[in-house]
């Protein structure tokens, strides 16, 4: 059974279809020596025979109406597979594999939507994670691309910055630093924090903010969930380093407030990043490619009522 071809499953198929080894020979511009040649083949491998004749007619016997209840979907998933690949050849259909650090969950999905509109075929497999695990996932070749801060320099990794976005300081509307203007960082060492866990940017990035200001935050909690931290925050139990993205639903309804502190908001850089080894098919490459050239303007669109300051500096990612 094993030897049995894709070609000598066709041409039977076709027979038992047409019942006939004279007009499948037609069919395949083979002759009909030549359909019996590939039918006898496979009846050789199975050890039954696959047509009886009755009469002046040709019907199937028991082990052919077996065969060809297995036959008829193994052509069609050779079918399919044929036309999903031919599909990896254009940037309208096939799948990506993209992974994301978590504070890009809320925007990236309004990108991928844009994307769609022009590529509805194309499947997007999201996986998200913090920095550290989506960097795993990329190296380990479980995604395509990933949407991340910059990578460490070591890595075989190839990352094009495409978007720039702000972190800013969070409370709750009634602590009392909310609506106190132009807050030095030096003014919050008494205050709890909500972090976020080691491997995750954001964590990099409030450890790099404390460590040049001089002190370390009192940490209130550490949880690798935005929501749990905005909870936490609403709640009462301290402030939070989080994208201002992040926070854009909460913010509209006046449940967290953006404090005023000197330098924020501080822009930090995603980046698209790909392994330098790797050969991106046409639709992956298709879906970087347009990151790169809409991500900035997408990001704008959905922030533009959050009233970023223009005095915003930049940050490491």
């Amino acid at each position: 059974m094993s030897h049995i071809t894709i070609r000598q499953l066709e041409v039977f198929v076709g027979a038992a279809k047409t019942l006939s080894f004279a007009r499948m020979a037609e069919q395949l511009r083979l002759t009909p020596s030549a359909v019996s040649f590939q039918i006898r083949q496979i009846e050789q491998q199975i050890g039954f025979e696959l047509f009886e004749r009755v009469g002046r007619k040709v019907i199937l016997t028991n082990a052919g109406w077996i065969l060809l209840d297995y036959a008829r979907p193994v052509l069609q998933s050779m079918e399919e597979l044929n036309a999903r690949m031919l599909a990896l050849k254009d940037v309208g259909g096939g799948r990506v594999r993209l992974g994301l650090v978590s504070t890009a969950k809320y925007i990236v999905p309004h990108m991928i939507a844009r994307f769609r509109d022009k590529h509805a075929g194309v499947m997007i497999h999201l996986q998200e994670g913090n920095r550290s695990q989506v960097l795993s996932l990329l190296l380990t070749g479980e995604i395509d691309l990933a949407i991340m801060g910059r990578p460490p320099p070591e890595a075989e990794l190839a990352a094009e910055r495409f978007v720039d976005h702000p972190s800013v300081i969070v409370a709750a509307p009634s602590h009392p630093l909310c609506g106190v203007r132009d807050i030095p960082l030096s003014a919050l060492t008494s205050e709890w924090f909500i972090l976020r866990e080691n491997g995750s940017g954001t964590r990099a990035l409030s450890d790099v903010l404390f460590s040049t200001a001089g002190y370390s935050p009192r940490t209130a909690m550490e949880t690798s969930s935005n929501e749990m931290i905005k909870q936490a925050v609403m709640a009462g139990m301290g402030l939070a380093l989080i994208s201002q993205h992040t926070m854009r639903l909460e913010e509209s309804f006046g449940l967290l407030k953006s404090l005023d502190v000197r330098g924020f908001p501080l822009m930090r850089s995603w980046f698209v990043v790909q392994r330098r080894t790797s050969h991106l098919l046409p639709t992956q490459a298709g879906l970087r490619d347009f990151l790169i050239a809409h991500g900035q303007e997408i990001v704008d669109q959905f922030g533009a009522h959050l009233g970023n300051r223009p005095d915003a500096v930049t940050a490491v990612p």
